[in-house]
């Protein structure tokens, strides 16, 4: 199987600091141990982040409104999203800081003017949130740039979905689609993998993936099994930090379980046929059964059915080969419950 590209989406969990946000790019970039086999798996393949135009984010009286949550970082909403946005110079700083360590940067550019930020790096992919698949004008001005465009379909139909390639298409094709549910957290009986497989049928000439909002891992892990190519999560140093998105972020411990059964689960797939893997070779002796005595034959005793019955180990004749053992004649004495090899029958 094919290693699935999987992104720890940032977001807003680094609370507005960029020393945070270096922290989660560590944790993405951390190899994982797996101490049962003595091995070391891939760590996450990229890090996003996201960058806001705040003048082409809400109304001015959406902006303007008291924000008084728990998670709050200001009094109204605006500048609640204004401690929240890292300017260009820090994304660039956390860019280099990912590239340094060996990972992809994905960047989500919420608006025309963030593209300003294309001056200073080129971004390995940009990503679409899910919110901006029918805002065809910015759609166009991301595919302008021919970087490889990663669209999400959380709040999107196949109308949607077709209007959006559309628009990108005219420019390039590398384009990869997240199946998605923009609910936060998403319930179990909403989440819907069965639509990977509708993409990959319908969708097939683009990487089909799955950007997870469940909590836990068995979202993203039983994605891959269907054939997911790209695992988007949500991701912090810690869950009880303050921020709307922590709690349903993964911390380091789920990081590194989603990661290790992820690794676990493309190498495991293996080919679509059923066959004896060499790994079983020592068990299917040890443990399958061949063709025994009931009784003790004597050397010059014609063996009956009545004589053999099935024990193990499995290294001596199989049931189907009872016609070689029955009708035979013990060359010497086969003790009671003995397995009877060829050398012992003639």
């Amino acid at each position: 199987m094919k290693e699935t590209y999987i992104i720890g989406e940032i977001g807003q969990n680094h609370n507005g600091s960029v020393d945070l946000a270096k922290l989660i790019v560590e944790l993405v970039a951390r190899p994982i141990k797996e101490d049962m086999f003595g091995i070391y798996l891939k760590p996450m393949n990229a890090v996003k982040m996201t960058k806001r135009d705040l003048n082409e984010e809400l109304t001015d009286s959406a902006m303007n409104m008291p924000y008084n949550s728990p998670n709050s970082f200001g009094r109204t909403y605006g500048e609640h999203r204004a401690f929240l946005e890292l300017n260009e110079e820090q994304h660039y700083e956390v860019y280099q800081y990912a590239k340094s360590l060996g990972l992809d940067f994905i960047e989500t550019l919420c608006a025309k003017k963030c593209l300003d930020m294309l001056k200073l790096f080129t971004p390995d992919k940009l990503k679409v949130a899910s919110r901006d698949l029918t805002n065809l004008p910015l759609l166009a001005a991301l595919a302008e740039t021919k970087i490889p465009i990663i669209l999400s379909t959380g709040m999107a139909g196949k109308k949607e979905l077709d209007e959006a390639l559309d628009v990108i298409t005219k420019y390039h094709s590398n384009i990869s689609i997240l199946h998605c549910v923009s609910q936060y957290p998403t319930r179990p009986e909403n989440v819907n993998l069965n639509t990977i497989t509708y993409l990959k049928k319908n969708y097939g000439q683009y990487k089909i993936g799955f950007s997870d909002h469940t909590i836990g891992i068995s979202a993203p892990v039983a994605a891959v099994s269907m054939g997911a190519e790209i695992i988007e999560k949500h991701i912090t140093i810690d869950r009880r930090m303050k921020g709307t998105d922590q709690i349903g972020s993964l911390g380091p411990d789920g990081v590194n379980r989603m990661v290790r059964d992820i690794r676990y689960i493309e190498m495991s797939m293996g080919v679509e046929d059923i066959y004896i893997d060499k790994s079983v070779e020592a068990s299917k002796i040890k443990l399958e059964r061949s063709i025994a005595t009931r009784r003790t034959i004597k050397a010059g005793e014609t063996i009956t059915e009545d004589d053999i019955h099935m024990l193990s180990p499995g290294d001596g004749f199989k049931w189907d080969q009872k016609d070689e053992v029955i009708g035979k004649v013990a060359k010497k004495e086969i003790k009671a419950n003995e397995i009877i090899y060829k050398d012992d029958i003639a």
